[in-house]
């Protein structure tokens, strides 16, 4: 049953693919800038590109785990949402925010930038990740706040589900640990340690659970499977999560002179931490196995195994690569995190934010069930130009870091930074090459929305 209240999703959707199509671009003027030094300076340096390039990554995915959220409580809690108005309203602020932070990026120096957003008066700003200006972090919080309010609301007077339960539960702690990015202590230990609380325990902790929410509702939906089978899983996988993800803190502990019990502890559940992303793996194969339907939606189904595949190879496989504390020495800043980095969040957040597009925006539109099959088409093209590109790109950047590893920090006469980054110079431009495909990928994606909507076909659920 359709709700007229998830309409509000929809420009919580399209705002996120735009913001995505910007991340990709600044990704690509970055990875240039790797191997042509000067490419676009002065006017966008590396660094600023480089915030750009991240700082739209983790607006866009909270946008889309936004909209996924207004899109799917109410069908779960069978009510419409609490406040429509409240949703769009918070919407445009977010979108200001981010706007606006953007283009102060780009127009003023960020110390131009700090002194003009008064950060004096609550210095948070030149962390990695958390540049944002003091005042767009109180604008997030604002928007958070009135995000978990409107969520809480319609789950309170609806229909309790454990979808909808470990949603909030995600969503919850998500807004708790950003608070922590207003910590900003003079001792840079103790900066560093709290910083993780917000960078580690969102992407390695609670975003897993609206990760598992989100998969487990579009798996419900897609497949007809019983809700009882479903949701057990999601249980033991939301467990191992919260074990393994919040003392694996431990691994970001090992050279910034916390005790040394945290090599043990770091390394020991680290290792661990690929266990609830296999399980999700073999979670979502086996609810597709026992599908009682074969549900018209195609590329919502294949981003859908695609995204526990790619999280289990990416955050799974890729941090297990370097997360012991012995091999971590080595690799610890170098391009092999660059790796894991770019694989784990396209499996594990880029996907399931794109699956539950896929699921939810032929019904926003008006669909049955799907949209045509000339559009499924272009869009299972984009799936498999996005994935094998990056998939690449991983692959080039462990190229990468394992000669960097080896002549920066391992040989007998280890090179100095710099001349081992020209050495490995061929790595980036084959990086560029593959991000290039990704970006077209991006585009067929965004072409698939139109492709075909004239078609006459029936698109409904069988």
């Amino acid at each position: 049953m359709q709700y007229q209240s998830q309409a509000v999703a929809k420009p919580y959707f399209i705002a996120a693919i735009a913001l995505f199509v910007a991340q990709v671009l600044f990704g690509l003027i970055m990875g240039l800038q790797y191997v042509v030094g000067d490419f676009l300076f002065p006017e966008i340096p590396f660094n600023v590109a480089r915030m750009v390039h991240t700082n739209t990554l983790i607006v866009w995915l909270l946008m889309a785990f936004m909209g996924a959220s207004y899109y799917l409580v109410p069908e779960e809690a069978e009510t419409e949402l609490y406040s429509p108005g409240l949703a769009t309203l918070m919407f445009w602020v977010f979108l200001g925010a981010a706007a606006l932070t953007v283009v102060g990026y780009l127009l003023l120096s960020y110390s131009t930038l700090a002194e003009v957003t008064m950060n004096k008066l609550l210095p948070t700003m030149g962390r990695e990740f958390l540049e944002q200006p003091t005042i767009t972090k109180i604008g997030i919080v604002i928007v958070a706040l009135a995000f978990l309010f409107n969520i809480g609301m319609t789950i309170l007077r609806g229909r309790k589900t454990v979808i909808n339960l470990v949603l909030l539960m995600g969503l919850t702690g998500l807004a708790v640990f950003f608070l922590f990015a207003f910590y900003n202590p003079d001792n840079l230990v103790l900066d560093k340690y709290f910083w993780w609380w917000v960078v580690h325990l969102w992407v390695e902790g609670v975003w897993e659970l609206i990760l598992g929410a989100i998969l487990a509702f579009v798996l419900v939906k897609t497949t007809g499977v019983d809700r009882e089978v479903i949701e057990k899983w999601l249980y033991v996988i939301i467990a191992m999560t919260l074990i393994t993800g919040i003392v694996g803190t431990g691994h970001h502990y090992y050279w910034i002179g916390t005790p040394e019990y945290w090599q043990w502890w770091g390394s020991i559940f680290s290792a661990m931490e690929p266990i609830p992303f296999f399980m999700m793996t073999v979670f979502a194969f086996n609810i597709v196995n026992k599908r009682r339907r074969d549900h018209p939606n195609k590329p919502a189904m294949l981003w859908a195994l695609g995204t526990a595949v790619m999280a289990f190879l990416g955050a799974g496989v890729w941090g297990f690569l370097h997360t012991l504390s012995p091999v971590n020495y080595y690799t610890h800043g170098s391009q092999i995190t660059a790796a894991h980095g770019h694989m784990a969040f396209y499996g594990a957040y880029v996907m399931i934010n794109i699956t539950i597009i896929s699921y939810a925006m032929p019904l926003l539109r008006g669909r049955n069930a799907a949209n045509p099959v000339k559009s499924q088409v272009w869009e299972m093209w984009s799936f498999w130009l996005m994935t094998i590109a990056m998939v690449f790109i991983t692959l080039f950047l462990t190229g990468a870091g394992i000669l960097q590893a080896y002549l920066q920090r391992m040989g007998e006469n280890p090179q100095p930074f710099m001349v081992v980054q020209e050495q490995i110079s061929l790595f980036y431009w084959l990086r560029e090459i593959a991000g290039v495909i990704f970006l077209i990928g991006l585009v067929v994606y965004i072409a698939s929305f139109f492709v075909g909507q004239n078609d006459p076909e029936a698109t409904t659920a069988s």
